[in-house]
């Protein structure tokens, strides 16, 4: 009875590993991720004598912004499968306990007592072959078992590498920024469609009480405007990026957290995420508005107007034609990179907006009309 409740209790203990590729799959994704923040920083070096550099900066934050976010995936799930590893473990506490004993008791019985059975001669030939099976189980169990210990500890390791490398990152990320706002500050090479009439923008500010009335009245601030318009983008509607790294959270006709219903799509964000113009546009508005925040309207061709709200810093002079992909702001946060660190250390990173604690609501206006961004924008239409 002892050898069958051992051999059950083995039987017990034979459930499939884990995936013995995914500690490697880790390390590798982790070297790759630290290699893409190591090129950011080599480029951040370098653009300070790029000709343009605002647009090398981009790039630069760009990358620092990829970076980033691969080496917290990776510490998200390195600190997920530690979790996994040593839940299992748990679980087999008691079952490892048991077989211990038993095999404990038939290490003191003497030889010859186990070489008897109960059922004579067959029953200790049948007690014999169980044995010889049950030997090669318990060894390829005990490497298991041990194999996950190591894992762990690769893991930690892994994880407390990814810390250092994540501080290095938020630091290069952080100067980029700097580097790019003064740049952008210094920026006089773009051609100017019009001129704004300040007093004019401030009239309209205080008369307005809607996006559309304000929209409306945008011609009206422009002075000495330049006739003609940016090459159609019709062609490309439903291809356009996202003029930010995130995730849809709210989409056109849908209440958000207060209840408020926009024709827009809400983005969630990292804090102090970079946004750019998908499109070569003309810089119609920037500065607060109503409810919405500090709001970038751009018009990439006569009757469409993209608007973008909920910025903390907004780039560009009202009047400049800006080519596509350049920053027209940053979104807020104190991009200390907290929720990096804590999925490094094992924090629970979650799904979907998790991390993003930043929102950009986004509205695609033509003839001043809202209509869906979706049907502008290229996303994977999942949020």
């Amino acid at each position: 009875m002892r050898i069958r409740a051992a051999c059950l209790l083995l039987l017990m203990l034979l459930a499939p590993p884990l995936g013995a590729q995914e500690g490697a799959d880790l390390s590798a994704d982790a070297r790759a991720a630290a290699a893409a923040l190591d090129e950011a920083a080599q480029a951040l070096a370098a653009a300070e004598g790029a000709r343009n550099r605002v647009k090398a900066l981009t790039g630069v934050i760009r990358a620092y912004e990829e970076g980033l976010a691969a080496m917290r995936a990776g510490a998200r799930r390195a600190a997920q499968r530690e979790e996994a590893l040593i839940a299992e473990l748990r679980t087999r506490e008691d079952e490892v306990a048991q077989l211990l004993g038993v095999l404990q008791t038939m290490g003191h019985a003497p030889v010859p007592v186990l070489m008897l059975h109960p059922s004579g001669p067959v029953g200790t030939a049948r007690a014999g072959m169980i044995l010889s099976e049950v030997a090669p189980a318990l060894d390829a169990k005990a490497l298991d078992l041990r194999g996950k210990v190591q894992d762990i500890a690769v893991l930690r390791a892994l994880q407390q590498s990814a810390t250092t490398t994540l501080e290095d990152g938020l630091r290069g990320v952080q100067e980029a920024r700097v580097r790019l706002s003064k740049a952008i500050a210094a920026r006089t090479d773009l051609p100017r469609r019009f001129t704004e009439d300040p007093v004019k923008t401030a009239l309209l500010l205080a008369s307005t009480e809607t996006l559309e009335g304000f929209a409306s009245g945008l011609s009206d601030i422009a002075v000495d405007e330049v006739t003609g318009s940016l090459p159609e983008i019709g062609p490309r509607k439903g291809t356009l990026p996202l003029p930010v790294e995130g995730v849809i959270l709210h989409r056109s006709g849908e209440a958000d957290a207060a209840g408020v219903v926009r024709p827009g799509v809400v983005v969630a964000t990292r804090p102090r995420a970079l946004v750019t113009t998908p499109v070569p546009a003309t810089l119609r508005y920037r500065g607060p508005l109503l409810d919405y925040g500090n709001v970038i309207i751009l018009e990439p061709q006569a009757g469409v107007l993209l608007v973008f709200a909920g910025l903390d810093t907004v780039y560009g002079r009202i009047g400049e034609v800006l080519p596509g992909g350049s920053p027209v702001g940053l979104m807020g946060g104190t991009g200390d990179g907290s929720d990096l660190l804590a999925a490094a250390e094992g924090a629970d990173g979650g799904k979907g907006g998790a991390g993003r604690g930043q929102t950009l609501y986004i509205e695609v206006r033509q003839d001043n009309s809202p209509v869906d961004p979706l049907t502008w924008f290229a996303t994977d239409k999942e949020g």
